[in-house]
């Protein structure tokens, strides 16, 4: 099993957005790097955290599971969609998008400020200076001290 943190703007798709669907198709995404890791490192049942970003208060707010592995991304065959792609064919898709299933919404916000306090969390990856990539690996041990952290949240 493999474990992740997975960033979207509560305002285009939240936490509560996926609790009340059960589960989504992840689409959208378009960074090349992201899109190999859906093809080649997500497995139904891995586990990642739901992080809100671009938003008052961005966090860790939940989380979630791999419900099925990637398939081509519908939005970029849709000229409507801002994630169209002109290059992509239906017969030779560029774009990937994981089904996620809803888990758990945590009682709070776990925040950047938070996950900074902890020596254990040095080498996460969304506290690198200058990451942007919305999907990244977390370690079995960060997983596990992120996790005893969302606990505690009030």
């Amino acid at each position: 099993m493999a474990y992740w943190l997975m960033k979207s703007e509560p305002s285009v798709y939240g936490i509560d957005d996926l609790a009340r669907d059960g589960s989504t198709d992840w689409t959208g995404v378009r960074n090349y790097q992201v899109r190999n890791m859906f093809r080649d490192d997500f497995s139904p049942g891995d586990q990642a955290f739901f992080y809100h970003s671009s938003c008052a208060q961005p966090g860790i707010v939940g989380l979630m599971t791999v419900a099925e592995a990637a398939s081509p991304d519908p939005e970029q065959f849709d000229a409507r969609s801002e994630y169209f792609d002109a290059r992509a064919k239906r017969d030779k898709p560029v774009w990937l998008a994981p089904k996620m299933s809803f888990k758990q919404k945590f009682a709070g916000v776990l925040t950047l400020d938070e996950l900074r306090r902890h020596a254990e969390l040095a080498d996460l990856a969304v506290l690198r200076r200058g990451n942007r990539l919305s999907v990244m690996p977390v370690t079995p041990a960060e997983w596990r001290f992120m996790l005893a952290l969302a606990r505690k949240l009030k």
